[in-house]
């Protein structure tokens, strides 16, 4: 999937859809995976929330898989956000459960291809349990279009 950011000033990105900018700053940290410490939303943009998706195909089969989960969690992601006319480029922050420890490499190949160079602002939390015993992973994601 091809991404088109546009160079506003330094550390400053807007995203193809003219409503998200990503920003970093020098006053913090560097990001310590793929994501962006702060998300800008353009005045008069419709926010959206989701419910987290999980991992389910779409007979709502559950693989036992980790890794599978993840991909369908972004199948799941994409169809959602299609759903309402929205890209990856319109998602403003995710926020990730897991109840494995995550693959990174693969987690990060399948992130990496869903959002592109500059990903939104992201938060991961490992947990004892999410809705059912059979998920293992759940990702949310808010937008704003």
């Amino acid at each position: 999937m091809l991404k088109i950011i546009y160079p506003i000033e330094k550390g400053y990105y807007r995203m193809n859809n003219n409503v998200v900018t990503r920003l970093s700053s020098s006053g913090i940290s560097k990001a310590v995976g793929n994501y962006t410490h702060i998300t800008k939303i353009q005045p008069n943009s419709t926010f959206y929330t989701f419910s987290g998706q999980i991992g389910a195909d779409l007979g709502g089969n559950i693989p036992e898989e980790f890794n599978q989960q993840v991909k369908n969690t972004f199948i799941n992601i994409s169809n959602l956000l299609k759903s309402v006319d929205l890209e990856p480029d319109n998602v403003i922050k995710v926020n990730i459960w897991s109840k494995e420890e995550i693959d990174w490499e693969y987690f990060d190949k399948i992130y990496g291809d869903f959002f592109g160079e500059i990903p939104p602002s992201m938060t991961i939390a490992y947990v004892n349990a999410l809705g059912l015993e059979a998920i293992k992973i759940e990702i949310e994601i808010w937008a704003a279009g």
